[in-house]
C-alpha cells in the first residue's frame, strides 16, 4: 500500500522517499547510522578531522566502507576478519579467567565443594537463558548490532544508556582486578615490598596499553593463540586432577574423600540448612566473574555480519563448552584438593603467601617444577585478560561516542586507525591499580569481583529486561517465525526466571553478608557497599538521562518555529510480506504495557 501525505492545510503532498530497505515494522534496524560508523569504519574519524565537520562521517560511500574496513576493523572489533573456529577459541578461552584460576581456590576455601559446585550450575543456568534471550534478539537483526542498541530499540533510550555505561564501568573494574590478580600470582613467589608492587604494577600497565596502542590490529589472533594455550594447560590440568581423584597420587587415595572429610560444606560455624545456604551464597562471586568469559559470545555474535545464523551456532556450541569446562574442573579440584588447605584463602585482613587451586592440586601430587611453570602460566593469562579488557572497554566507550551518549572526541582516532581518546579514557582507571599499595592484595581483589559481580548481575537483568520487550514487540506486530530464526530454548518465561533468579542474588548476598559466624569481625563494610554500588549507580543514570533528555526535548520544542510542514500519514503501511506497521501510539501502548516500573 502506497502511503500517501498531506500538507498542514489539507493539500496533498508529493510521495514520500520509498521506505528504505531493512526498516522492518516500524523498529530502525542496527544497521543505520550508528552501527555501520563504529563497528566497521572505525577510521571515520580521520574523515571528520580532515574535513573539519563530524557531519561528513555521513557521506563516505561504501566503497570506502570496505576499502577501510580491512585495514583497521582492529579498533573495535579485534575479532574482525578471524574464521568462525577461531572466534570460538577466544570465547572459549576468554572463559578460563581469572574467576575460575584464582577466585575458585578461595571461593572452595570459604565454601565446600559442593558449594561451588551448586554455584557453578545455579549461575551457569542463567547465563545460558541470558546468552539464549540475546541470540534471538539477535538473530531478528540483519546486521551488526550492540547490546545497548538493542536497548535503545525494544526498551528506550534510557536503557540504551545506562547499559552501554553499566557494561563500560564492568571492564574497567576488570582491567583493575586483573593488576591485582597479577600481584597475587607474583606473591607465590616471594613477599612483595612497596617498592616491588610499584615496578610489578607499572610494567602491568605499559603491557597492557602497548598491546592496545601497538598491536591492536593483531589483538584477535594473538588472543587466538593464547586462547588455544589456556584450553591446552586446561586439559592438561583436568588430566592430572583425574589422575590424583582416581588413586594417582602419592597417597593413592580415590574419589570423593575430601567431600567426606573435612566435608563438602564449609559451614562448620552453623550446621544449620540457613549456614548451609550461606555457604552457598559466599561462592556467588566467584561464580559470577567464572562466567564472564561467556559474554565474549553475546559480542561476537553481535558484530557478526551474518549473526541471523551466527546465534544459534554460537549460542549452543560454544556455551555448552564452557559449562562442561567449568562443572568439571570444580568437580574435579574438589576431588582433588581439601577445602581447608590454609594457602587456597586470599586472607583479606592478612598478606601471607597465596596459591592458586591449580597450583595447589599440583603441589599435592609432589610435581617439583611444574607449581612455577603453572604460575608464570597464569600470570600471562591474567596480563592477557586485562589486555582484552581494555580492548572491550574501548570498544564499547567508543560506541556510545557515535550514539551520542559518550563526548564527540571519543569517536576520533590518529593515522594509524586507533582510537587514541577512546583507549586513553578506558585507560585511565587502570591506575587505581596503585590502590594495591594502601590495602592487602586479597582484600582489594575481594571488593573488585563484588563490583564486576553487580555490574554483570545488572547487564544480564538489562538483556532479559529488552528479550522479554522484545517479546511484547513480537506479539503486537505479528511478526513471522521465519524472521526470527533462533528462538530461546525457554522463551519469554524463561527470561522472567532468570530475571528473578537474577534479582535473587543480591538477596542471598546481603543474606551471606549478615553471618556473625562467618564474619567474626562484624559487618564488612567495605564488602557490603562495593556488593550493593551498582544498584544506586543504575538507577541514577536511567533518571539522570531521563532528566536531561525532558529538558533538552522542551528546550527544542520552544526553539522549534511554527511553520506548516509536511506530515507523516499515521494510516498503517504494508510492509512487503504483507505486516502492518504500528502508529506510534501504538508503540509507545506496548512499550508502557510491558515493564511499567522500568521507568522508561
Amino acid at each position: 500500500m502506497r502511503k500517501v501525505t498531506t500538507q498542514v492545510d489539507g493539500s496533498p503532498g508529493e510521495d514520500p522517499p520509498p521506505k528504505k530497505e531493512g526498516t522492518r515494522y516500524g523498529v530502525t534496524p542496527a544497521s543505520t547510522l550508528n552501527t555501520q560508523h563504529f563497528l566497521f569504519q572505525p577510521d571515520m574519524s580521520q574523515a571528520e578531522a580532515s574535513s573539519g565537520s563530524p557531519e561528513s562521517l555521513e557521506e563516505n560511500t561504501p566503497q570506502a566502507t570496505e576499502s577501510t574496513q580491512s585495514q583497521h576493523s582492529y579498533q573495535l572489533n579485534p575479532d574482525a576478519g578471524l574464521k568462525p573456529y577461531q572466534i570460538t577459541l577466544i570465547t572459549v578461552g576468554g572463559a578460563v579467567n581469572s574467576g575460575l584460576l584464582i577466585g575458585l581456590g578461595d571461593a572452595l576455601s570459604r565454601s565446600g565443594p559442593a558449594s561451588i559446585l551448586i554455584s557453578y550450575t545455579f549461575v551457569g543456568f542463567i547465563v545460558f537463558i541470558v546468552l539464549s534471550a540475546l541470540g534471538e534478539v539477535a538473530s531478528f537483526s540483519r546486521e551488526p548490532t550492540t547490546l545497548h542498541s538493542q536497548a535503545k530499540q525494544f526498551c528506550g533510550p534510557s536503557l540504551g544508556f545506562t547499559l552501554g555505561w553499566i557494561y563500560w564501568l564492568k571492564y574497567m573494574m576488570v582491567i583493575i582486578n586483573q593488576i591485582t590478580a597479577g600481584i597475587m600470582v607474583l606473591s607465590f613467589w616471594t613477599k612483595l615490598g612497596a617498592g616491588q608492587e610499584i615496578a610489578y604494577i607499572t610494567v602491568f600497565l605499559c603491557v597492557i596499553f602497548s598491546m592496545n596502542y601497538w598491536s591492536g590490529r593483531f589483538l584477535g589472533r594473538y588472543e587466538v593463540l593464547i586462547s588455544s594455550f589456556k584450553i591446552a594447560i586446561v586439559l592438561g590440568l583436568m588430566i592430572l586432577s583425574i589422575v590424583i581423584a582416581f588413586g594417582g597420587g602419592p597417597n593413592h587415595k580415590k574419589g570423593f574423600r575430601y567431600w567426606r572429610r573435612p566435608g563438602a560444606f564449609a559451614n562448620e560455624e552453623d550446621r544449620t540448612a540457613l549456614g548451609v545456604f550461606r555457604a552457598i551464597f559466599r561462592t556467588f562471586p566467584a561464580t559470577t566473574l567464572s562466567y564472564l568469559g561467556t559474554e565474549l559470545i553475546g559480542m561476537a555474535v553481535l558484530h557478526t555480519r551474518d549473526s541471523r545464523k551466527a546465534a544459534a551456532r554460537a549460542i549452543q556450541q560454544t556455551f555448552y563448552r564452557i559449562l562442561a569446562f567449568n562443572l568439571v574442573i570444580v568437580t574435579l579440584l574438589g576431588m582433588a584438593i581439601p577445602y581447608d588447605e590454609d594457602v587456597l584463602e586470599l586472607s583479606i585482613y592478612t598478606s601471607k603467601r597465596k596459591a592458586m587451586a591449580f597450583v595447589v592440586a599440583v603441589q599435592m601430587a609432589h610435581v617439583t617444577v611444574l607449581p612455577d611453570i603453572l604460575n608464570g602460566c597464569i600470570l600471562i593469562f591474567v596480563v592477557s585478560s586485562a589486555s582484552r579488557a581494555l580492548c572491550m572497554a574501548t570498544r564499547i566507550i567508543r560506541e556510545l561516542s557515535f550514539e551520542k551518549n559518550a563526548p564527540r572526541f571519543l569517536r576520533r582516532a590518529n593515522k594509524r586507525g586507533v582510537p587514541v581518546y577512546a583507549l586513553g579514557v578506558s585507560f585511565a582507571p587502570a591506575f587505581l591499580g596503585f590502590l594495591n599499595l594502601l590495602s592487602t592484595s586479597g582484600r582489594l581483589w575481594a571488593y573488585l569481583v563484588n563490583l564486576v559481580t553487580m555490574f554483570s548481575i545488572l547487564t544480564w537483568i538489562s538483556i532479559l529486561i529488552v528479550h522479554i520487550s522484545f517479546g511484547h514487540f513480537r506479539k503486537t506486530h505479528q511478526i513471522p517465525p521465519e524472521d526470527v530464526p533462533f528462538k530461546a530454548p525457554f522463551g519469554i518465561l524463561g527470561s522472567w526466571v532468570a530475571l528473578v533468579l537474577c534479582i535473587s542474588i543480591p538477596l542471598m548476598r546481603a543474606i551471606e553478608l549478615s553471618d556473625n559466624n562467618f564474619y567474626s569481625k562484624g559487618l564488612d563494610v567495605g564488602a557490603f557497599v562495593t556488593s550493593f554500588l551498582g544498584i544506586p549507580l543504575y538507577f541514577a543514570l536511567v533518571l539522570g538521562y531521563k532528566a536531561v533528555y525532558r529538558r533538552r526535548r522542551r528546550r527544542a520544542r520552544m526553539k522549534a518555529p511554527a511553520l506548516p510542514t509536511r506530515v507523516r500519514s499515521l494510516d498503517t503501511e504494508t510492509d512487503g510480506a504483507g505486516l502492518g506497521r504500528t502508529t506510534t501510539r501504538e508503540k509507545a501502548l506496548w512499550r508502557s504495557r510491558i515493564i511499567p516500573v522500568w521507568l522508561i
